[in-house]
């Protein structure tokens, strides 16, 4: 079946040897990955294929991500099963469908979590299942999972960050102070567990009645420092008195962008509106909650949020000199320099300069 403009021609084959009779596909997502629903008489799948963003060392490779979720089979973790993959030049993945909806950037809940019960419950959730994944074995996953101490992690996006400037022209100086700061009081690594690497709402599936019912996109799980992804899940948190970037500058330099429009909204309402509202556990809540559920202390919290904050600035960077070096618009700029902000914010640096 051809599917014209979609890229998923000649899957068929993959499909048929794993005996999915496909009656239509539906195209969900075109970004790092094309992901297509397949319809069959039965059940629904879910195809994934990497585009080229995928080819950089940010994320595994689809074999990898393969070999991964058929190790996360024996445990309790909700991931997708998957179901048939295809190497070579045009790797193909297929998964089982999990329902349920995902909570973007800036997004609110699924209109039944929308009560301060439903609020909480949600938080404790993504708490319960991101400290079942840290407490899993990690020998299954030794094989497919390269070590990465917050260190290192650093590093690597500061290599990121030299090729974006190389396209872009943009030094990025300021985030590449923050960077400086955080490779040199990064914290020795006591635990090492399986690291999902960008556990968030919006890769978690919630589903009105069951709750949780799946955590997705594991193209970026390593074995490293849990406390990193700990605090890329609480960056998402606002508690009272957190500091408020400015934007002074930023609104300036992009008039009439929908970004800082975007990013306005952030100010007011937070990178994920629900933590803030009523139900809501705040950051020490879920901190407790996570260290009683793993027996992992959780010390210097603010490091960890800054790191993630780095490191989410230096993943838009790669995605702006992706679009620069292939010819497209780029609205990342903005959400750059916001990000850099938030980092110096929970580092305690606060300047808000211009990050050029």
């Amino acid at each position: 079946m051809a599917h014209d403009g979609c890229g998923i021609d000649g899957v068929e084959r993959v499909l048929s040897e794993a005996g999915i009779e496909a009656t239509g596909f539906d195209v969900l997502a075109d970004g790092i990955n094309l992901m297509v629903a397949v319809s069959t008489p039965g059940d629904r799948y879910l195809l994934r294929r990497p585009n080229k963003l995928r080819d950089t060392d940010l994320f595994n490779d689809l074999e990898r991500e393969y070999r991964l979720l058929k190790r996360l089979e024996a445990t309790e973790i909700p991931a997708p099963e998957p179901v048939a993959f295809r190497g070579g030049e045009d790797p193909v993945l297929v998964t089982t469908y999990l329902e349920g909806e995902t909570v973007p950037l800036g997004s609110g809940l699924p209109e039944g979590f929308r009560t301060p019960e439903g609020r909480r419950a949600v938080a404790r959730d993504l708490i319960d299942v991101l400290a079942d994944v840290h407490r899993l074995e990690t020998e299954p996953f030794e094989d497919v999972c390269e070590r990465q101490t917050p260190r290192t992690q650093v590093e690597h996006a500061t290599t990121r960050l030299d090729r974006a400037t190389a396209v872009t022209g943009r030094k990025f100086a300021d985030l590449r102070t923050v960077g400086d700061r955080l490779r040199e009081t990064a914290p020795d690594e006591r635990e090492t567990t399986l690291v999902h690497g960008d556990f968030r709402p919006g890769n978690v599936l919630l589903d009105d009645r069951r709750g949780i019912t799946g955590v997705i996109d594991w193209e970026t799980a390593m074995l490293g420092d849990p406390r990193t992804e700990l605090g890329y899940l609480l960056l998402r948190w606002r508690d009272d008195g957190d500091p408020v970037p400015s934007l002074d500058g930023i609104d300036t330099r992009y008039p009439d962008s929908e970004a800082v429009r975007d990013l306005r909204e952030s100010n007011e309402a937070g990178l994920a509106p629900f933590t803030g509202r009523e139900g809501s556990p705040d950051r020490s809540e879920l901190i407790a909650r996570y260290e009683e559920r793993t027996g992992i202390a959780v010390e210097n919290d603010r490091y960890y949020r800054a790191h993630a904050a780095f490191m989410l600035a230096a993943v838009w960077a790669d995605l702006h000199r992706y679009r620069v070096e292939a010819g497209e618009d780029s609205d990342r700029e903005p959400y750059i320099e916001y990000m850099t902000r938030v980092a110096e914010g929970i580092a305690g640096d606060g300047r808000g300069g211009r990050d050029g």
